[in-house]
């Protein structure tokens, strides 16, 4: 019984009213003041309804065992909680049951309990679990784990980064549990809110626990079934003969002929996880030390990892969802499962006839595309640099430069251009065919020409790459011969033991050299700056270029485009919490008590809708924001500038650093061979519903999902 003055709460499912007829609640008792209805059944009596629950007569016919959905409910039983609906004439109900009256022109009930001071009626859609529908106080993870779970942050540059965020994060708890201490009062949950999770739940079950009610109410109602009529006999047996002869055919497709179809696909595709796993070591094995990987070096190495563990971890994928149809669609977690798989075959499809396309366009259009490829890099990498070089040699922008040494620097950069467009010129004949090349490998996807595209934009840029070293290099050096020079003009040195600047007695001849040299080259420094900033901007456009590549294969690989079908199609299917609204004064019950005629006092009621939040678009996007926050730390660093200033080399962005977000739906460590093969060795058999069962072939019907 509810106390006097407690408050009542009620979770009122949402369906097609039906006015004025007797009917019987099913639900469960959270509490004395906790009240989930799930089912409700018109048109039968009380007594019955009870009688039948105890003794499974509602559970016939169920697809699946009803205990292990009553089990995920919670403890509480599932029961007759209360009626709708009734007259006085009618029977006399237990005290502690929820009596309800529904009028004609309101959609919400009307509790009536006597006991209670205020009643909350919280009205709830049933989420179809046929439909993937569910709702969760928490929001859907569309990922396996963080990215840095994955793959580590121990790769160089991200070292840092991850030392800084595990301090940042040790500095906040140890705030936090500070301001515990100096807490004035401490709030408790109270008993409905902790409630919150189990009534979640049986919200979810309710859709199936009410149609396996709503199948056998004919058992329990007052009135009887009508015998059948002669054509309705006639249009039965035809649809009994039609059944037998179905379950017949079926039968025999799934005894004599799949097996073999079975056997052959099983074959074919251990045939293909044998030989991806031979690639996948080749990519993965270390060529030099223990932390570099042929796909840590290209992109096109990298991008055939990431498609071949895609390819070895669809089979898996397949048959964890193939168990859903094992048991309740509403006891499923593989929800995210199912999107990240559906969301993978979307992007390899779109990616093949996006690469479908490239491919058509290559090969029709080599020769152009061969002609454009060479003048861009000559125009770009070689020519362009060789008229930089020499406008840097006399006097650029007016500046007053070393002629001697920006001549010996600018000629030397000048032969290795020349010396690196001799070797270009060799392979420029073999551009077209290099160009189909592209093409035919398009047909694996877009994402092939990309990647390929990103490693040749490496490969004729490592000129640039290495005059970018070896001017920061140079800088670099001079910069610390300066100040350690500057130091001994002032009559101190470094100590390197103690890390700091200490006074020193130096000789006046060793006083006059390091004048001299310092002299030099503060004057020379110039002379190499420009030349060294020329080439680090230069490395910068090329950073730029190849982040753009990387951006595009992101969104080839990884864009979330299932998730935002599902989002603008069915946001039931990607929840993101819940929320409660309550409900406008017109739509509510009257907010002063009553009393009726019989002497039954309405306590003040408010009425609540439970709302599904959907998924917002930053949660299906934190991969991306993640990854960009990181990359933001690295190169718009103070470090960074700093490392630009003194010519320090920038380290760039560690390749598995960057393909993190692709990994990110796959499993930190693939299903091996073995265990793949006693998967598939598994004994189950197939029913009608396409389900797999341990036991006999049964009949049933498939459900269609959009």
């Amino acid at each position: 019984m509810v106390s006097q003055d407690g408050l009542l709460r009620v979770f009122w499912p949402l369906e097609k009213r039906r006015e004025d007829e007797v009917g019987v609640l099913i639900g469960w008792f959270n509490s004395a003041t906790d009240i989930i209805v799930a089912s409700i059944l018109y048109g039968c009596d009380i007594r019955p309804v009870e009688n039948a629950l105890r003794v499974g007569t509602l559970y016939r016919n169920a697809p699946h065992p009803i205990q292990h959905l009553l089990d995920r409910c919670g403890p509480a039983p599932l029961q007759v909680i209360g009626a709708i609906n009734r007259r006085d004439k009618d029977s006399i109900i237990p005290d502690d049951y929820v009596l309800a009256r529904r009028d004609r022109n309101r959609v919400q009930p009307t509790i009536l309990a006597p006991t209670a001071r205020d009643v909350q009626v919280v009205l709830y859609l049933r989420p179809r679990p046929e439909q993937m529908q569910f709702m969760s106080p928490d929001p859907m993870s569309l990922a396996i784990r963080d990215n840095r779970e994955r793959i580590g942050l121990e790769v160089p540059p991200f070292v840092e980064i991850a030392e800084a965020e595990k301090e940042e994060l040790a500095r906040k708890e140890h705030l936090v549990k500070k301001l515990r201490l100096h807490t004035v009062k401490k709030y408790t949950q109270t008993q409905k809110e902790l409630a919150l999770p189990t009534v979640i739940t049986q919200v979810n079950c309710s859709e199936d626990i009410d149609a396996v009610l709503q199948k056998n109410i004919a058992l329990v109602r007052q009135r009887s079934r009508r015998a059948l009529s002669v054509s309705e006999r006639v249009v039965e047996s035809a649809n009994n003969l039609w059944t037998y002869i179905s379950l017949a055919l079926w039968s025999a497709f799934f005894e004599y002929l799949w097996p073999t179809v079975k056997s052959i696909f099983i074959y074919g595709l251990m045939t293909h996880r044998i030989i991806g796993e031979g690639i996948l070591c080749f990519v993965e094995t270390p060529l030099l030390t223990k932390r570099i990987a042929l796909r840590d070096l290209s992109a096109s190495a990298q991008q055939v990892d990431l498609r071949l563990q895609q390819f070895c971890y669809w089979p898996v994928q397949y048959m964890t969802l193939k168990k859903r149809k094992d048991d309740w669609e509403s006891c499923s977690n593989n929800h995210a499962e199912y999107i990240r798989f559906y969301n993978s075959l979307w992007l390899v499809a779109n990616d093949i006839i996006i690469g479908c396309a490239f491919c058509s366009y290559l090969i029709d259009n080599a020769d152009f595309v061969a002609s454009l490829f060479d003048r861009l890099l000559a125009q770009w990498s070689l020519e362009g640099l060789r008229r930089m070089l020499d406008w840097l040699m006399v006097y650029p922008a007016g500046l007053k430069l070393n002629n001697e040494l920006a001549a010996f620097l600018g000629g030397l950069f000048i032969w290795v251009i020349d010396y690196w467009g001799a070797w270009l010129s060799t392979i420029q004949p073999h551009l077209p065919t290099l160009i189909r090349l592209f093409g035919f490998a398009s047909l694996a996807g877009a994402s092939m020409p990309l990647s390929l595209a990103s490693d040749l934009l490496s490969v004729c840029t490592l000129h640039i790459y290495c005059f970018y070293m070896a001017s920061a290099r140079i800088y670099n050096w001079q910069l610390s011969i300066i100040l350690s020079l500057f130091h001994l003009f002032r009559g101190k040195k470094r100590n390197v033991l103690r890390n700091r600047i200490d006074s020193c007695d130096y000789e006046l001849d060793q006083l006059l050299l390091g004048t001299i040299l310092f002299t030099l080259l503060f004057f020379l420094l110039p002379t190499v700056a420009v030349f060294y900033l020329t080439f680090a901007l230069a490395r910068i456009g090329i950073i730029c270029l190849k982040g753009i590549c990387d951006s595009l294969l992101a969104c080839l690989n990884h864009f979330p485009l299932f998730a935002l079908m599902l989002r603008a199609k069915d946001p039931g299917r990607l929840p993101g919490g819940i929320r409660f609204e309550l409900q406008g004064p017109n739509k509510s019950a009257p907010r002063t008590s009553a009393t009726t005629a019989n002497g039954t006092a309405h306590p003040t009621t408010s009425y609540i809708t439970l709302r599904s939040t959907p998924l917002t678009l930053r949660a299906m996007f934190h991969e991306y924001f993640q990854l960009g926050g990181q990359i933001q730390k690295h190169y718009l660093s103070s470090s960074v500038f700093k490392c630009l200033a003194t010519g320090v080399l920038v380290p760039p962005l560690h390749r598995r650093n960057l393909y993190s977000l692709q990994y990110s739906s796959l499993p930190a460590q693939r299903v091996g061979i073995w265990e793949l093969w006693k998967r598939f060795k598994m004994p189950v058999s197939v029913g009608l519903n396409g389900s797999a069962q341990n036991g006999s072939l049964r009949v049933g019907i498939k459900r269609v999902r959009t």
